[in-house]
């Protein structure tokens, strides 16, 4: 199995930007697709970005298209999120998912967790 750490989350103010990591250990992440999902209090966790595993396909949710960037970078191991003109609605834990398919967009697909990273936008 893959081990997934995420960073990067913190406390900004609507309009600015982010940058999630999603740093693997254990096994490389050109095997796996990668997914970004978060979950605000009291709601379900919900499908935000996924890349698929050779790097040239991605897919987002409507919330957050043309606004979020997924990207990997092999070399390092590392997929990120970028996240631009945070909205409060964004504030959430935010989870990076790995999935041994190419390309991956149900949660129910994703094997492997980490342990999330909090993302607090205030208005």
């Amino acid at each position: 199995q893959v081990q997934l750490v995420e960073s990067g989350g913190g406390l900004v103010q609507a309009g600015d930007s982010l940058r999630l990591s999603c740093a693997a250990s254990g096994r490389t992440l050109s095997n796996y697709a990668m997914g970004w999902f978060r979950q605000a209090p009291g709601k379900e966790r919900e499908f935000v970005a996924a890349l698929s595993r050779t790097g040239g396909s991605s897919y987002y949710a409507d919330a957050v298209t043309d606004r979020f960037t997924i990207s990997r970078d092999n070399a390092k191991n590392t997929v990120y999120l970028q996240m631009n003109s945070l909205k409060p609605e964004d504030t959430a834990v935010y989870y990076c998912a790995a999935a041994a398919i190419y390309l991956a967009r149900s949660r129910n697909e994703y094997s492997e967790w980490g342990q999330g990273t909090q993302v607090t936008v205030s208005s």
